[in-house]
């Protein structure tokens, strides 16, 4: 071919990416393991996170080590480091989790499931060279499960994770000084499920430092046993809790003792393990799905002028039903939830993925202020299989940017496991939210 017919082809090749910058971008990281949902199930905190200038996710390769991965904003070129570090990627509860203390040290844990505690941090700031493998505290890190990290205001880390099994385990707080850099246990058993049940929660820490938290009891293994969302916060780093009118919690919280957000019976097809965000007044807001009229509808439980109220988005067709234990093979997704504030205008963007919609990346939002019909748009042209969705939570924060994490992975019902090749992890940056 001729010199000028590829200039003519960069040209043609710049001007689609200047349109696309316009819009939504893509950008490329590196192979990861398809097989199934490990790399993208809900309750990773964090699979992807900002500190400053820089970009930091993590995702198995396909032979079960982790990968760590840094950029500049703005930059498609990542910096990937091949960790001597495996979990067991059969088992898509085992995930990886992230995040960056406020003195730039990135923590890292992964591959759990009623399993001992794994954790390292990095030896340098905004470095991806770990250090060894450690213990935090000592205490309940023999059957740990769905590890998280929260980054408070002040710079110090909150970790949650279950000890104990699912339908009988409880939750686990502890804290990370960047001052002392140690970690201490705040909450032994912050939400007891008194050896018949166990919560799976979802939280949120505001810009003034309250942690929220919401969840839902599930009765035994099976997860048609899950129901009611409750509600408790913290306003000081997680160690005093309280309900949403202020009063005092005594802990541990129980399921006689919880605030009911809402009310929501067994067999409703009630998921767990989703999202929550909170206004600049610290009011929280659930995202969640159960049964409306017997169909699975995405549904936003919020706090209002101390009123709890709820929000149907009521645009799905058609009916399944929960039930079972494993990981499961889900007509959809999880939702994540992001709140966007301009003046007195609340505008809500809700996450997901649906076979509905040929399980492309989709957004679902509304104008809360104005009460306007719920809206559904596509982010992807092509299916994302049993992908479920996170954004970099930090990122969204400081400079409301938003940025996906993105892999067509796969997920077999009940922990099984699809014959698929490694597919490309990605980050999707939206430029522009829908008004």
């Amino acid at each position: 071919m001729k010199p000028h017919f590829y200039k003519i082809l960069l040209i043609i090749a710049l001007s689609l990416f200047s349109c696309a910058t316009k819009h939504n971008v893509e950008i490329p990281v590196g192979y990861g393991w398809s097989s199934n949902s490990v790399n993208t199930v809900k309750f990773r905190k964090n699979a992807l996170t900002t500190f400053k200038n820089f970009q930091f996710l993590a995702y198995y390769d396909n032979d079960g080590y982790v990968i760590l991965g840094k950029r500049k904003l703005k930059s498609t070129n990542w910096e990937l480091v091949k960790t001597p570090f495996t979990g067991n990627i059969k088992d898509a509860h085992n995930t990886i989790s992230i995040a960056v203390d406020g003195e730039g040290f990135l923590h890292l844990s992964w591959d759990h499931h009623d399993t001992k505690l794994r954790y390292a941090k990095s030896k340098l700031p905004l470095s991806l060279d770990l250090g060894k493998e450690e213990s935090m505290t000592g205490n309940a890190e023999q059957k740990v499960t769905y590890p998280e990290f929260h980054n408070l205001p002040n710079g110090n880390l909150l970790f949650f994770y279950r000890s104990g099994a699912s339908g009988r385990g409880n939750m686990i707080i502890n804290s990370y000084s960047v001052k002392d850099k140690k970690w201490s246990q705040l909450q032994s058993n912050l939400l007891n499920g008194e050896d018949q049940r166990s919560a799976y929660w979802q939280a949120k820490v505001d810009k003034k430092g309250t942690v929220h938290l919401s969840w839902t009891w599930r009765e035994s293994w099976d997860v048609s046993t899950n129901h009611d969302i409750c509600y408790a916060r913290s306003e000081d780093g997680g160690l005093t809790w309280k309900k949403s009118n202020g009063e005092k919690y005594s802990l541990p919280i129980t399921v006689a003792t919880a605030e009911i957000a809402w009310k929501i019976p067994e067999k409703s097809s009630l998921i767990n393990q989703t999202s929550m965000t909170a206004d600049e007044n610290g009011n929280p807001y659930i995202a969640n799905y159960w049964n409306e009229n017997n169909i699975p509808q995405f549904q936003i439980v919020y706090l209002e002028n101390g009123v709890w109220k709820k929000t149907n988005t009521a645009f799905r067709k058609t009916s399944f039903s929960l039930g079972g234990g494993g990981t499961k093979k889900i007509p959809i997704s999880r939702p994540d939830l992001v709140i966007q504030e301009k003046g007195k205008i609340r505008s809500l963007y809700l996450l997901f993925r649906d076979s509905e919609r040929e399980n492309k990346v989709s957004m679902v939002y509304t104008n809360l202020s104005n009460n306007t019909a719920w809206k559904v748009i596509d982010l992807t042209t092509a299916s994302i299989g049993e992908w479920e969705p996170n954004y970099d939570i930090s990122l969204w924060e400081k400079q409301k940017k938003l940025h996906i994490f993105l892999q067509n992975v796969n997920q077999v019902d009940g922990e099984g496991l699809a014959k698929s090749e490694p597919t490309m992890v990605r980050v999707l940056e939206m430029n522009n939210l829908p008004q």
